[in-house]
């Protein structure tokens, strides 16, 4: 089963890292969140990716391109007429395709524009920008289940804002939000039937709204509740609250070095 990744926008909300290169490129511990994503998924085996690219895409396309060179130990023999040895090879088994999806186009069309890379087949999609401990076998297997054209994983995200408890104006409480103040969101994480692209007219179109809303009211949509991490990248607040759980040694989301 294929894995499309949306890696095409701007990333207006952490343009203080994304007027360089494109958000899913912004390196948590040294590395893309973008690689971090596709090393969770490669974690359940699955290893062949569709990336849909736009913003800055020949940023993408340059660093899979020297991906190999960047992990593997490599002697240049100048004197033998630029001879290239490779000693030592630690690239992952993947099968990675980065598609010009256009700089304004919207997620819906991002995602019909990748079609015939997918054909008739079951297909994963998820954001480039948020990092989760999902358990991908199981949110298969609840896909599966259920035979409607799309699951979601839904997540509830830490609150960012204290919630007070005001009485008049005196404040009789005040304490952190939590996950249970919060409804369930969108966290991405989806599966896929090649049904879904009939409902992409093209470029124009959001895939949060027409696409999923159509389903949604047709009752094609269903929701793979998770309670465990999940957090996404869209401001460099969240970037630099990734990287601390990454040096820490907390980053949940690492389920491919337990």
């Amino acid at each position: 089963m294929k894995v499309v990744l949306l890696a095409g926008g701007f990333g207006t909300r952490i343009s203080e890292e994304s007027q360089y290169k494109p958000k899913p490129m912004i390196e948590i511990g040294g590395m893309p969140i973008l690689w971090h994503i596709m090393k969770e998924y490669a974690y359940y085996g699955f290893n062949e990716f569709i990336i849909c690219a736009g913003y800055k895409q020949d940023y993408i396309k340059k660093y899979f391109a020297d991906y190999f060179l960047h992990t593997s130990d490599i002697t240049f023999d100048f004197t033998k007429g630029n001879d290239t040895i490779v000693h030592h090879r630690s690239a992952e088994p993947w099968k990675v395709t980065v598609v010009d999806t256009g700089l304004e186009t919207m997620t819906g069309g991002r995602i019909k524009r990748i079609e015939s890379y997918v054909g008739n087949n079951t297909f994963m999609l998820t954001y480039g920008d948020g990092v989760s401990d999902v358990p991908i076998d199981k949110l298969v297997e609840f896909h599966k289940s259920h035979g409607k054209i799309c699951t979601m994983t839904a997540v509830k995200p830490e609150g960012r804002f204290g919630i007070l408890d005001i009485d008049d104006t005196a404040i009789k409480s005040f304490r952190e939000k939590s996950q249970n103040d919060v409804g369930y969101i969108n966290g991405g994480y989806m599966v896929l039937e090649p049904e879904i692209f009939d409902y992409i007219r093209g470029d124009e179109t959001t895939f949060e709204r027409e696409p999923l809303e159509n389903i949604a009211s047709e009752g094609q949509l269903m929701a793979f509740k998770h309670n465990g991490f999940w957090q996404c990248m869209d401001t460099l607040r969240d970037r630099e609250k990734l990287e601390g759980l990454w040096n820490r040694g907390q980053a949940a989301w690492k389920v491919w070095g337990k």
